[in-house]
């Protein structure tokens, strides 16, 4: 039998409780030949007001496991504390396509450093709080996700001077 990924319904914010019961219960019960790997979709954003890393669950109180589905295996996880069931179906659910997987995984291995979460809009006015503009205001002109970059146009006598600045460099106006 191949192993497929399931869709896990836990509790909100026990998904990392979730994952290592399961883990303990697999050694403890010798299935873990039968299951592959698990995951957690989330990724590391900084939040640009306090600087902070946090960690974002792309589905909260949801995980995926790899696994051989069979009655041993669905009662292991069934059981697991902080586990509420299988998405999808009572007694025999359906696996997640695999196209899904991989797209859930090919975020989970972009990850080479935190992206700051972007609370941005065009036309927003903001204040750049580092560089040479450092305390002058401008508006947010383009906003592109994935290199963590605004440009924003400032004022200066009396022209429009567009800045590209990270989205940590500026902050919002109250």
């Amino acid at each position: 039998m191949s192993k497929r990924w399931y869709a896990i319904h836990t509790l909100s914010g026990s998904e990392e409780k979730a994952v290592l019961g399961l883990k303990q219960r697999m050694e403890m019960h010798n299935l873990a030949d039968r299951f592959g790997r698990v995951l957690v979709p989330s990724e590391v954003v900084v939040d640009p007001k306090t600087k902070r890393k946090q960690t974002r669950r792309f589905f909260p109180g949801y995980i995926l496991v790899e696994m051989e589905l069979d009655n041993e295996t669905y009662h292991l996880v069934k059981n697991t504390p902080k586990i509420t069931g299988f998405v999808g179906g009572l007694r025999n659910p359906p696996p997640v396509p695999e196209a899904e997987v991989e797209k859930i995984t090919r975020l989970l291995s972009d990850e080479e450093e935190p992206r700051p979460v972007v609370d941005f809009e065009l036309g927003e006015e903001v204040r750049l709080t580092e560089g040479r503009y450092a305390s002058m205001r401008g508006t947010i002109d383009e906003i592109n996700e994935t290199r963590g970059k605004l440009r924003v146009i400032i004022n200066m006598f009396g022209r429009p001077v567009p800045t590209e600045l990270s989205f940590h460099q500026v902050e919002k106006l109250s």
